[in-house]
């Protein structure tokens, strides 16, 4: 099972059901489709806490390219704006400006990572 950490800013849109999906970086081992994955804030200090319970379900990855000129590339395509924007909303984002701002900022831009999307799991307790 594998452990994502995510920023203050994003944890009423997790806890709500609203924000289904990240944009990470490389690293040695991503979730893979059908496994459960585990959402946190404040890992690796005292505030550490998981954000849904049960876990959520990684229904898919994709590899993704960010680029400050062109957008978001993900299936070997560059996105619309209109599909900007909605990727940009679904990450929590108010819109593609903010971020690709975030990014930018974060981690430099190009970009290369992947796309996560997860749906809840049935609480069968």
């Amino acid at each position: 099972m594998v452990a994502y950490n995510f920023k203050k800013q994003f944890v009423p849109l997790i806890e709500a059901g609203l924000k289904r999906q990240t944009i990470r970086a490389p690293r040695k081992r991503h979730t893979k489709p059908g496994e459960a994955i585990q959402l946190y804030t404040g890992m690796r200090t005292r505030a550490c806490r998981k954000l849904v319970n049960p876990d959520p379900i990684c229904i898919s990855v994709e590899p993704l390219l960010m680029n400050d000129e062109l957008g978001i590339k993900l299936d070997d395509r560059w996105l619309s704006q209109n599909a900007l924007e909605t990727l940009a909303v679904a990450d929590g984002f108010s819109d593609w400006e903010s971020c690709s701002r975030f990014f930018e900022t974060v981690h430099g831009l190009p970009f290369q990572g992947v796309l996560i999307k997860w749906e809840p799991q049935e609480d069968n307790q």
